[in-house]
């Protein structure tokens, strides 16, 4: 009896396992630059808004603009911690139904386990990169807001001293 050749089946098995890590490991990484915009968000109001202390009162009534906007973006990027963790594939509770089973039949079992795996954690990839795209978006608006006002404040708030000119004659 001639041995039948699986390694197209382990080749596909190994790629659909590699594709459900790089989803996992890319969910980890959006989840840790979330958490670096929130924690430069939350530093950064405080600044905004102790820069423009006692500064132009419509400037100050504007500043309202840019922090409902930070507030969004924190409500935003903290939306994404609530999903829940992505699956990563093939479950420990199956290895008992597959232990009687051949080996291309475990194979096939793991690649349609990482099929279904991968298409329920895209669409919670693709819901949390949604909230996170908007997230970066209002961030960057704010900030662009925020800068521009700080200018503003720091233009109007100049002293308008007159200058003294002092006359020289040069002449004996």
């Amino acid at each position: 009896m001639m041995e039948e050749d699986l390694r197209y089946l382990e080749f596909i098995t190994l790629n659909s396992k590699e594709i459900i890590e790089k989803q996992v490991g890319s969910n980890r990484q959006q989840h840790s630059y979330a958490a670096t915009i929130i924690g430069f968000t939350v530093l950064f109001i405080p600044f905004f808004l102790n820069s423009l202390e006692g500064g132009n009162q419509t400037i100050q009534l504007i500043t309202i603009v840019p922090i409902v906007l930070f507030i969004t973006s924190i409500l935003l990027m903290l939306s994404i911690f609530r999903n829940k963790p992505l699956d990563q594939a093939l479950s420990v509770t199956k290895y008992e139904a597959l232990i009687n089973k051949s080996y291309k039949e475990i194979l096939h079992y793991e690649i349609e386990a990482n099929k279904v795996c991968y298409i329920k954690n895209n669409l919670a990839t693709l819901k949390a990169n949604k909230r996170y795209n908007q997230g970066i978006g209002l961030t960057t608006i704010a900030i662009s807001i925020a800068i521009i006002l700080l200018l503003l404040n720091s233009f109007i708030t100049i002293d308008k001293i007159p200058t003294k000119v002092q006359v020289v004659n040069t002449t004996k």
